[in-house]
C-alpha cells in the first residue's frame, strides 16, 4: 500500500536553547532526527500507518541537542524514543512493532506464520548487517561491502508474490532501507560502485520502495549522506 499525500511540512530541529516540549501532557511523540536511520525506521512506519496527525515529530539537532531530552525524557540521550501513554520508549526495532500494534491502520507485520518465522530470521541478521556496512568503510568499502548486499538478494528470493523481503512490504523492509539508502548513494559517490549492479532483486526492491510515499517523504538529501559520511570517515582516515 503506497499511501499517497501531501509532504507534510517537518518542524524545525530542537538545539540546546530550545524549549522542551511539554511532558505527558497526552500527546504522543517521536523524538526523531531527520538524518539518523534508526529513527527514520520508526518514522517510516508511523507515516505507513497513516499517524502524521496522532504521531507528533519533535527532531532534535544531535550535534547540539538540549540537555532536558537526557535529564527528562530519555535518559539514553539517543533517538528515537516515544512519548506514549506517561512513558517514554526506545530502541528502533521495539518501536516498530510498538507502533504497529498500538495504533491504527495497515499492519506492517505478516500473519502468515512462514512470513512471520523468515522475518525474524532477517530481522535478526540486520544488526549484523549495518555492522558490515559500517566496517567495509574502514577498508576496502566495495569487497567488504558485497556479502551484505548479497545477504539481501538472497533474502529477497524467499518468496515470489511481491518485491518486497517477505513479498509484500513489511517492517523488514523498513528496519534495512535507512542503511541501504544511505550506503548506495556513498559507495555510488566516493567508490563509483553501484550497489545493484548484478543484484536485480535488490535494484527492484529499492525501485519499489521510491515510490512508496510513507518512506520517500523520509529520505535524507543525497548530498547530505555524502557530505556526513566525508566528514565523519575520510577526515579519520
Amino acid at each position: 500500500m503506497a499511501t499517497a499525500g501531501v509532504r507534510e511540512v517537518l518542524p524545525p530541529s530542537l538545539i540546546s536553547t530550545s524549549d522542551q516540549p511539554p511532558l505527558f501532557d497526552g500527546t504522543t511523540r517521536l523524538y526523531t532526527s531527520y538524518i539518523c536511520p534508526f529513527a527514520q525506521r520508526v518514522w517510516i512506519t508511523r507515516n505507513y500507518k497513516g499517524l502524521q496527525d496522532k504521531i507528533k515529530l519533535v527532531a532534535i539537532d544531535l550535534q547540539n541537542r538540549p540537555a532536558w531530552y537526557k535529564e527528562k525524557v530519555y535518559p539514553e540521550n539517543k533517538v528515537p524514543s516515544l512519548e506514549h501513554n506517561g512513558k517514554v520508549l526506545g530502541e528502533s526495532l521495539d518501536l516498530i512493532k510498538y507502533v504497529d500494534a498500538n495504533f491504527e491502520g495497515p499492519s506492517l507485520v505478516p500473519s502468515d506464520p512462514a512470513k512471520k518465522e523468515f522475518g525474524e530470521q532477517v530481522i535478526a541478521h540486520v544488526d549484523t548487517f549495518t555492522r558490515e556496512l559500517f566496517t567495509s568503510l574502514k577498508g576496502d568499502a566495495v569487497q567488504l561491502s558485497s556479502p551484505a548486499f548479497d545477504y539481501l538478494e538472497n533474502a529477497l528470493g524467499k518468496f515470489d508474490d511481491g518485491p518486497f523481503l517477505l513479498g509484500q512490504f513489511s517492517w523488514v523492509d523498513v528496519a534495512y532501507i535507512p542503511f541501504v539508502e544511505r550506503f548506495q548513494v556513498v559507495l555510488a559517490d566516493v567508490f563509483k560502485y553501484d550497489i545493484t549492479e548484478g543484484r536485480p532483486k535488490l535494484a527492484t526492491w529499492i525501485e519499489e520502495l521510491n515510490k512508496i510515499d510513507a518512506y520517500t517523504h523520509t529520505k535524507t538529501d543525497a548530498q547530505e549522506i555524502v557530505d556526513i559520511f566525508k566528514k565523519r570517515f575520510l577526515s579519520q582516515q
